[in-house]
């Protein structure tokens, strides 16, 4: 029986067997499922898409990325589905709603489902604010609701400069008990990190069933100077992957990391795991696929590599081309298939916009002999 959604590839095909599951498959198995597998393409396509649908916001926090705010523009619900309608042409596969706050949206359920009959996954990230129950009853053709949660016992407060945990954790309670599935959040910093542990239990207890961590990135507010003081230092570091390993152990949460985190990880791994990039990959955890696997449309409908790099049209090449030929130490690095040469957000931000290795990377650091 063929999948109910297939995409042929160079090396087989993408699978999505529900609506929960992304597989890669070969030709082998993509032949057994009626997919006709082998197919080349011009240029990747990207299997997930970041849709903001408003720029307004309510939510003081500190590190936006995209600056949002309570007069922000939102475009209309035409334009996005003609976002949406391009999106399916383009062959992506999961599109995630985000903002600004997309709850503020009235008819944020309706874009759902108009993603569910166009033959897209639609997922959302939230702050949570203003849910209510009679309010997740409209969301349910969401396949995953996450909701922003940064840290139990004022970790949250820390690092988005306002009392939101609350608020956060009241939303988590309504999605699960709407059966709507629910995940979580984390931006790590050196001032959450203490509470990831804890925040787990938490949000466990309360009925989410994933955790994905990202990477504080210097993009919109947290561009500034503070990005230095909040970023991950080298004794958070040091301790990432033992961390996200006791959670996983704990079996109560699955656990996602943005593309950006790959290259923290690296002496980590390289130290602990005979085959770190065959391992990552089995997992399904890779580096950078902005401007591949993974794009981005901002409010006024221009296409981006990833939520958190320019939009701009030449953008995406740029990216690409990186990727084919990043210099040292990347080019030799035995997690390259995995990293992608690490955050070009990142890099961007530390080199004025250039393109670079990832400087927050403890083996490009040991190469330039700099301090974190």
């Amino acid at each position: 029986m063929t999948p109910p959604w297939s995409r042929p590839e160079p090396f087989g095909a993408w699978v999505r067997l529900d609506d929960r599951t992304l597989v890669a498959v070969d030709h082998a198995l993509a032949a057994r499922l009626g997919v006709a597998g082998g197919e080349s393409h011009d240029a990747p396509r990207p299997l997930e898409v970041h849709l903001a649908v408003t720029q307004r916001c309510f939510a003081p926090c500190e590190g936006c990325y995209m600056g949002a705010h309570p007069d922000g523009f939102e475009p209309s619900q035409e334009e996005l589905r003609a976002r949406l309608e391009a999106l399916r042409d383009e062959g992506a596969s999961t599109v995630a709603f985000g903002g600004g706050e997309p709850l503020l949206r009235k008819d944020i359920g309706e874009l759902a489902t108009i993603a569910r009959t166009l033959g897209m996954v639609p997922v959302m990230t939230t702050s949570g604010l203003g849910l209510t129950e009679e309010r997740a009853r409209g969301l349910t053709d969401f396949a995953q609701i996450n909701v922003s949660h940064d840290g139990t016992g004022g970790g949250y407060a820390r690092v988005r400069g306002f009392e939101g945990e609350g608020p956060a954790e009241r939303a988590i309670a309504i999605l699960a008990r709407a059966k709507i599935p629910v995940g979580v959040n984390f931006v790590l910093t050196r001032g959450s990190f203490e509470h990831l542990l804890p925040t787990c239990d938490r949000v466990a207890d309360l009925g989410a069933g994933e955790i994905q961590l990202l990477r504080y990135k210097p993009q919109g507010r947290a561009a500034g100077m503070s990005y230095l003081e909040r970023r991950l230092g080298p004794a958070e570091i040091d301790r990432l992957w033992p961390a996200i390993t006791a959670i996983v152990h704990a079996g109560r949460l699955r656990v996602r990391i943005d593309c950006a985190m790959v290259p923290l990880l690296s002496e980590a791994l390289l130290a602990s795991t005979p085959r770190p990039a065959e391992t990552l990959a089995s997992f399904g955890v890779l580096g950078c696929e902005a401007g591949r696997h993974l794009g981005a449309v901002d409010v006024e409908g221009r296409s981006a590599p990833c939520s958190f790099s320019p939009s701009d049209a030449g953008e995406v090449d740029r990216f690409r081309a990186y990727h084919a030929a990043p210099p040292a130490p990347c080019a030799t690095c035995p997690l390259f298939s995995v990293c992608r040469g690490g955050c070009q957000v990142v890099s961007q931000h530390a080199l004025r916009g250039g393109f670079a290795p990832d400087p927050e990377c403890p083996r490009v650091r040991a190469r330039a002999g700099t301090s974190p």
